[in-house]
């Protein structure tokens, strides 16, 4: 459908692109083969090699731009995962966002203007710790949050059914002009939730993690993981595909991330860009003036 556009891989953790999308049919355990925690962190170091090596001629050709989203549940490790999935990126060619609580001005516009402004260039990656999904997740379990959006349409079932839609033609217009996206669900449990949360208030180390409305949100467990479900079957598309992660086990995780990232831009194939003749000549009387200098 979009020209340059890469066959995107076809990993089991996939959300298919018919809307038939289950939560609850998707794991959050590694699948019982799975390399062991040791396994995982050696293939991730491999992995991380091939990736910024491709990054690097990503970055030269200048063609296409990458962006990353990332949406889960509280502690799911999406932080973490954007850490050790970029690690060895070069810091020139990827940003990274995170998207916290609309600002006034942000709240005077259109859900999709905040984020839309801090797109990445061509030849970058751009990632979204959380992102405009939030729209539709966050404000669609709490819909009280939609009054201070001052919206001039009815605040009913229509209202996400747009955003759906606005969703996708965004996509779809991001992938027509260059854009790959890749949307992962790092999907935890809610037992390794609970066991997270602990962890951070137990370990003097981890208590500047713990927020005392991560707790209040996860009495809302079902009705999230309701919104993940419409959200990720409306707009799991082949241009912009949605990867639901099992999460409970982090090294796993972030191999499975990676591995994802690494093969779509093996696929796209970016090369280093060639000279033409002429700049060729260029360049080559340029030497021999900086040879001459040192003579």
């Amino acid at each position: 459908m979009f020209t340059d556009y890469p066959d995107l891989p076809d990993w089991p953790y996939r959300v298919p692109f018919d809307g038939s999308f289950r939560v609850d049919d998707f794991d959050h355990d590694p699948p019982k083969n799975a390399p062991g925690e040791e396994e995982c962190e050696a293939e991730l170091a491999d992995t991380l090699v091939e990736l910024a090596e491709l990054q690097r001629r990503f970055y030269a050709t200048d063609r296409h731009a990458l962006l990353l989203v990332f949406q889960a549940m509280d502690a799911a490790g999406k932080d973490g995962t954007i850490r050790a999935v970029l690690r060895g990126i070069d810091p020139a060619g990827c940003v990274v966002h995170s998207f916290k609580k609309p600002s006034a001005e942000e709240l005077d516009h259109d859900f999709l203007w905040r984020t839309a402004s801090r797109l990445p260039e061509r030849g970058r990656i751009g990632v979204f710790n959380r992102s405009y999904y939030e729209e539709v997740l966050v404000v669609r379990v709490h819909p009280e949050l939609l009054e201070s959006q001052r919206l001039p349409e009815p605040t009913d079932q229509a209202v996400w059914d747009h955003r759906l839609e606005s969703i996708r033609d965004h996509e779809k217009h991001l992938a027509r002009n260059g854009t790959l996206i890749l949307k992962f669900f790092l999907n935890v449990s809610r037992s390794k939730q609970r066991k997270r949360f602990l962890k951070r208030i137990d370990e003097p180390a981890k208590n500047w993690k713990f927020a005392a409305g991560d707790v209040r949100e996860r009495g809302y467990w079902d009705e999230y993981q309701s919104a993940y479900q419409e959200a990720l079957s409306s707009t799991s598309t082949a241009w912009a595909p949605w990867y639901a992660i099992p999460a409970d086990e982090k090294s796993f995780m972030r191999l499975s991330v990676a591995r994802i990232v690494t093969e779509t831009l093996r696929r796209l194939d970016p090369r280093n860009p060639t000279l033409s003749d002429e700049e060729r000549r260029e360049m080559l009387s340029l030497r021999e003036r900086l040879v001459d200098e040192a003579e």
